[in-house]
C-alpha cells in the first residue's frame, strides 16, 4: 500500500508544531515501512513529480490553507483520505452555528460563488473518510462546531522527543550561568500568547523567565516591549540546538501555557516529557489521564492565583519522573503504529466497497 502525505505548501518555510507533527510522524512511518516485510511505504508527496493517482491512500495535514482541494479531488478520483484537521479546541455549538449563519449570509451575497473559511474546513471533514483528532478536546470541537459524526473521528496524541525523557539541565545552566528556578514559555511570541502579562507577573515575584521561540515581523514591538521586562531571558527558537532545547525544558522549574491554553500542545507535552509542571487556564482542554497533579490550573485574570499557584509549585514540586510517567509511552513509534492500523480500516473499507459493488 502507497501512502502519500501532503499540506499546505508554505509547511516547510515555518518552524511550528504543525511541521513537527508531519515531520516526526513521516520519520516514524517511513521507519516501519522501511522493516522486511512492511506492507506500506509512506512518503511526502511532490506535487510537481507525482499524481494523487498514484498512491491507494493520502494523509491530509490541516484542514485549512486551501487544503479542501486536496480532500476534494481525491474523493472525485475515489482515493480515500485520511485527515488530520488541526482543529482550535475553541469551536463548540455556538461558534459552529455562528458561522454557518455567516457562511449562509455569505452565499446569498456572493450567489454561493464565494466560500467561507469555515465552510472550506467542514467540507473536507465531510469528505474525509477518517479524522484524526489531537485530543478528545479537538475531537469535541469537530463535533459541536462542525457537525461531524464522532465515529468517524480517532483520537490519536503527538509523540514526544525521547531526548526529552532523560534530558537535565546541566547544558542550559552552563551555557547561561542561570543557576536557580525559572518559568518557560515555547512557542511564537505574540500578544494572542499571553506573554507579556505572564513575564510581568513573574517578575512581581522575582523568579526569572525564559521564552523559546520567535516573534513574527509584526510583533517585534511586542517583544522589544518583552525584553523590557526586569528578568526575562529570549533564547530565540533553538530550532538548530536540539540539546539547548531539551536542556531548557528540563531546567525549568514550570512551564506555562501561551494564552488561553488552547495550542501549543507539542510544547506542552515536551515540558511533562522533560518532568516539568505546566501552569495552565483552567478552562484549558488539555489534560491527560492521571495528570492533574503535574497542572496548575488558574484564571487567566487571575494574577494573584497564577502567583500562588506558582509559588506552590516552587515550594512542592511533583516529582520529575512521575511527571515523565504521563507521557513516556507516547514515542513517534507508538503513533506511527496507530496511524497505521487508520489507513489499515480505511484501505479494507475501501476494498469492502468495491467488492460489494463487483
Amino acid at each position: 500500500m502507497r501512502i502519500g502525505i501532503l499540506s499546505y505548501p508554505m509547511l516547510f518555510e515555518r518552524e511550528d508544531g504543525v511541521q513537527q507533527q508531519v515531520r516526526e510522524t513521516i520519520r516514524a512511518l517511513v521507519a516501519l515501512g522501511a522493516q522486511e516485510g512492511s506492507p506500506v511505504a509512506v512518503e511526502l508527496v511532490n506535487p510537481y513529480a507525482s499524481r494523487l493517482d498514484e498512491y491507494d491512500l493520502i494523509h491530509v495535514f490541516s484542514a485549512t490553507h486551501g487544503n479542501q482541494r486536496l480532500v476534494e479531488l481525491a474523493v472525485e478520483q475515489a482515493i480515500p483520505v485520511v485527515l488530520t484537521p488541526l482543529i482550535a479546541a475553541g469551536w463548540n455549538r455556538a461558534t459552529g452555528t455562528s458561522a454557518r449563519a455567516g457562511d449562509h449570509r455569505l452565499g446569498n451575497l456572493t450567489s454561493w460563488n464565494v466560500q467561507s473559511g469555515y465552510a472550506q474546513t467542514r467540507r473536507a471533514l465531510q469528505q474525509a473518510s477518517l479524522i484524526v483528532a489531537l485530543g478528545e478536546a479537538e475531537k469535541q470541537a469537530i463535533g459541536a462546531g462542525f457537525l461531524i459524526d464522532g465515529e468517524r473521528v480517532r483520537v490519536l496524541p503527538n509523540g514526544v522527543n525521547p531526548a526529552l525523557l532523560a534530558a537535565d539541565g546541566e547544558l542550559f545552566r552552563k551555557r547561561t550561568g542561570m543557576n536557580g528556578p525559572f518559568a518557560l514559555m515555547a512557542g511564537p511570541i505574540s500578544p494572542y500568547q499571553n506573554q507579556l502579562p505572564m513575564a510581568q507577573a513573574m517578575a512581581a515575584l522575582s523568579l526569572p523567565m525564559v521564552l523559546v521561540g520567535e516573534a513574527g515581523e509584526r510583533d517585534q514591538a511586542y517583544l522589544r516591549e518583552l525584553r523590557g521586562v526586569r528578568g526575562l531571558t529570549c533564547l530565540g527558537a533553538l530550532r538548530q540546538d536540539e540539546a539547548m532545547l531539551t536542556s531548557t525544558y528540563a531546567a525549568a522549574a514550570l512551564c506555562i501555557a501561551p494564552g488561553d491554553g488552547q495550542g501549543a500542545p507539542l510544547a506542552l507535552r515536551d515540558a511533562l516529557a522533560a518532568g516539568t509542571p505546566l501552569l495552565i487556564a483552567r478552562e484549558s482542554p488539555f489534560s491527560l489521564p492521571g495528570g492533574e497533579f503535574a497542572l496548575a490550573r488558574v484564571d487567566w485574570d487571575d494574577t494573584d492565583a497564577q502567583q500562588r499557584a506558582v509559588l506552590r509549585l516552587l515550594v512542592s514540586p511533583p516529582p520529575r519522573e512521575q511527571v515523565r510517567a504521563l507521557v513516556r509511552g507516547d514515542s513517534w513509534e507508538r503513533v506511527a503504529r496507530q496511524v497505521l492500523a487508520c489507513y489499515a480500516q480505511v484501505h479494507r473499507a475501501r476494498h469492502g466497497r468495491q467488492a460489494a459493488l463487483a
